[in-house]
């Protein structure tokens, strides 16, 4: 899998948020994702107007959804959510997928040394 964490942005009413999300969510999954986290990143002013779904929008609700999945679910969940009447903007952003060192284990120490240093 490579690491895509979904960024949309939302303008709803309180009460359809959380329909919006779980139907976002359910989406994700059936098609072979793992959420790892949800983050609400706030109601605030966009950053210009933008028309969608014959409505002008100023202000929208961000939402951060991370997940891991194919690189094939990008198309399939841009068109989605591109049919969503709540979903004004929606983007994917790749992370680098970052690299694990492996544990040498523990490395002595010689404490002669450490004590004539202190000493001198």
């Amino acid at each position: 899998y490579v690491r895509f964490p979904l960024s949309l942005f939302f303008f709803l009413l309180k009460p359809e948020t959380a329909a919006v999300l779980k139907r976002t969510v359910e989406a994700l999954m059936e098609r072979g994702a793992v959420v790892r986290n949800l983050e609400n990143l706030g109601e605030r002013s966009l950053p210009y107007k933008i028309s969608k779904h014959k409505e002008r929008h100023r202000r929208g609700g961000y939402f951060l959804i991370d997940l891991e999945g194919p690189p094939s679910i990008v198309s399939t969940m841009m068109d989605h959510l591109g049919r969503d009447i709540d979903v004004i903007r929606r983007a994917f952003i790749k992370h680098p997928v970052s690299k694990t060192e492996e544990c040498s284990g523990i490395i002595p120490v010689n404490y002669e040394d450490k004590l004539i240093a202190k000493k001198k």
